[in-house]
């Protein structure tokens, strides 16, 4: 009977190992559109960490993607990406424009605009999002300007990305 009991636990074990393990990670897609002369955004967060860090800066629960949720969320969500989320188009310091928000199980993505951007030389992003709070997080930035593809991985002790064309 013991010799069963050490199994079961020497199976069980590890299964507790892979859940309890958290993963920290955004991802960031910007997208130069010469045409509309605009820079896209879309930016995915696990909806958990940032209501994590929103309800602790606000004191308040926000109660995110939930039916009690917060009637000015957005604002919220604004005031946290504009402090986090740094754009510099042409060496140039840029605000963007919040389109909006979906959730899509435990994720929330939003849309952000930079318009008026008639030729694109230079792209800076500096994304420290959930990085005070997490010091494991990863935030992917993926970005694309024509044919031309380029990913960085920022963290703690690198959040800017830069690219010249």
């Amino acid at each position: 009977m013991q010799l069963k009991k050490f199994i079961v636990i020497l199976l069980v074990l590890p299964l507790f190992a892979f859940t309890m393990h958290k993963y920290y990670v955004s991802l960031c897609e910007i997208e130069y559109l010469k045409e509309k002369q605009s820079v896209q955004i879309i930016l995915g967060v696990f909806i958990d960490d940032l209501e994590f860090i929103l309800d602790k800066n606000s004191g308040k629960s926000l109660n995110l993607a939930s039916k009690t949720e917060v009637e000015n969320v957005d604002d919220y969500y604004k005031k946290y990406l504009s402090e986090h989320l740094l754009v510099s188009v042409n060496s140039k310091n840029q605000s963007f424009k919040y389109i909006g928000k979906e959730y899509d199980g435990d994720i929330v993505r939003f849309y952000l605009e930079i318009t008026d951007i008639k030729e694109l030389k230079s792209l800076e992003i500096t994304n420290n999002i959930l990085i005070n709070e997490f010091p494991d997080q990863k935030n992917i930035v993926k970005i694309k300007v024509k044919d031309f593809n380029k990913t960085f991985y920022l963290n703690k002790s690198n959040d800017k990305s830069l690219l010249k064309f």
